[in-house]
């Protein structure tokens, strides 16, 4: 692909030439862009960036030279008519045609655009025609090449030409309803979903399904399994630190301990990964970093607050700006399907806004919750719950769940995940301080509900050491031996359930 905009210096027109000759030597395919900037050619003064037209014989005489060699021009009607130096559109496409074979592309703008792979009639229409979508112009920046990204992604996939003008089309249009650049436009399964459901919106950027799908689609990175040491603990481990007779200071410097014995088991392999919490882990966070672990999550809820609360503010937006983008935000909830209706609302108000904050400041969310605890748990009240949360519009990249007592649980589980967020990342599972037998019967329990990913246990790994340890009786390598060791059961006896070895 060359641009008109790099033939109007020297040594990017030889470079583009260049490339030009070794793909047609080397038998593919050469695309023009005529993308005209009259600043750029010396026939626009400064700040006059959007002047999209000055007619120009030095400049049509020179992109003339260029069109022979190419297999596919695409341009505006200015475009058109400067690559060819005729005054008119319906001209100019014959000019063109004339010094080459290649399929031409019209774009028109908020009329779609026209394809021209044969002769030229005089009738303008006379092509295949992209219907444009009805779209608020936001931003027109990059609407070019997303439209040229959409095209080539039809042209080179051998789809027709009428395919590749509305995937073009649609591109085009993503671009210039949303604020950023490239950024913004649409992934392929964002643009499949849009041409199949279209939009209410004519600014697709208020578009809650469209920008999920382009949220989930656009990750940073792919964890498609998850083991983590959880040790966000926070009210447990001062409770341990009062019954040992420890300053609850130290509970930082043990937390350190736990990212090393995490940070061993892992041995630098995907999948491993960490909750810690910003009260005691900073210094954990630190140490956390000089490690390759896949994943942290970081909790945001007061422990133990039912109705959810925050921790340290209330305006959750403002905490988590100042967040590292790969940190996830961790939230518990002690949330039931058949709490009061006052405190349902009340708790489903404040996940809403906290997943809204962690979508405008672009952080993943990890939902737990926890319904045992305060009611009885059968197969359908956690599938309930999440059907509740869903019909809200709140879609957590993850879930973390108490174990079910039944494969069908996991099954009603799946379905519901499936069904609202087929983007989810998954489900993994927490632990409650259970007792490693108790754990591997909860990870055989999943073996055919692949929406489990892993697991995110803390207190069956660490509680024995930070008593220990807090008390004075173990030294800091024991310790976190001693973590490795349970992690390491753990995670042994996950992948066994799973049939796999950690990579």
């Amino acid at each position: 692909v060359v641009t008109g905009t790099h033939f109007s210096r020297p040594n990017s027109d030889a470079a583009q030439r260049k490339a030009i000759s070794i793909m047609k030597a080397k038998g593919g395919k050469v695309v023009f862009d005529i993308d005209y900037r009259p600043n750029l050619w010396g026939l626009a003064g400064h700040a006059e960036g959007f002047e999209r037209y000055v007619k120009s014989d030095r400049v049509s005489a020179q992109l003339k030279t260029v069109l022979p060699d190419c297999d596919l021009i695409v341009g505006t009607e200015e475009e058109i008519m400067i690559a060819s130096g005729a005054d008119d559109c319906l001209s100019a496409l014959k000019t063109i045609r004339s010094l080459s074979s290649a399929t031409i592309v019209l774009k028109r703008g908020a009329m779609g655009c026209i394809v021209y792979d044969g002769p030229i009639s005089d009738d303008l229409e006379d092509g295949v025609v992209g219907k444009g979508f009805p779209i608020e112009v936001y931003n027109v920046l990059g609407a070019g090449d997303a439209f040229m990204s959409g095209f080539l992604r039809g042209w080179l996939g051998g789809e027709s030409f009428a395919t590749a003008a509305t995937w073009a089309n649609a591109c085009g249009a993503f671009a210039v309803s949303r604020l950023l650049c490239a950024p913004e436009y649409p992934t392929f399964e964002e643009l499949q979903y849009f041409l199949k459901h279209g939009s209410k919106h004519l600014a697709l950027r208020k578009d809650e399904a469209i920008n999920h799908i382009h949220w989930a689609t656009t990750r940073r990175r792919d964890i498609p399994s998850l083991m983590a040491l959880a040790c966000d603990h926070r009210v447990q481990l001062e409770d341990v630190a009062a019954k040992t007779g420890a300053d609850a200071a130290r509970i930082e410097d043990f937390k350190v301990l736990t990212v090393k014995a995490a940070a061993r088991v892992a041995a630098g392999r995907a999948g491993y990964g960490m909750l810690l919490d910003e009260k005691y882990g900073r210094d954990a966070m630190f140490e956390f970093a000089r490690h390759p672990f896949a994943w942290l999550g970081r909790p945001v809820e007061l422990p133990g607050s039912r109705p959810l609360r925050f921790e340290f503010s209330q305006d959750i937006g403002s905490q988590l700006i100042d967040w590292p983008v790969e940190h996830c935000i961790k939230c518990l909830c002690f949330y039931h399907p058949d709490d009061p209706e006052a405190l349902k609302l009340e708790q489903q108000q404040k996940l809403r806004s906290l997943f809204e904050a962690a979508r405008k400041v672009g952080r993943e969310l990890l939902v737990e919750i926890i319904a045992g605890k305060h009611g009885k748990l059968d197969d359908t009240t956690i599938p309930r719950a999440l059907e509740e949360l869903y019909a809200l519009g709140i879609k957590p990249d993850w879930w973390k769940l108490e174990p079910q007592a039944s494969a069908s649980a996991w099954a009603k589980i799946e379905a519901v995940i499936v069904k609202n967020d087929p983007w989810c990342r998954g489900v993994v599972l927490l632990g409650l301080e259970a007792p490693q037998d108790e754990l591997e019967a909860a990870f055989a329990a999943t073996s055919n509900a692949p929406i489990v990913k892993g697991f995110a246990v803390g207190r069956t790994i660490f509680i024995n050491a930070a008593e220990q340890w807090l008390a004075g009786r173990m030294s800091d390598e024991e310790a976190v031996a001693d973590m490795a060791s349970r992690f390491e059961q753990l995670t042994e006896a996950w992948l066994a359930a799973r049939g796999r070895k950690a990579a």
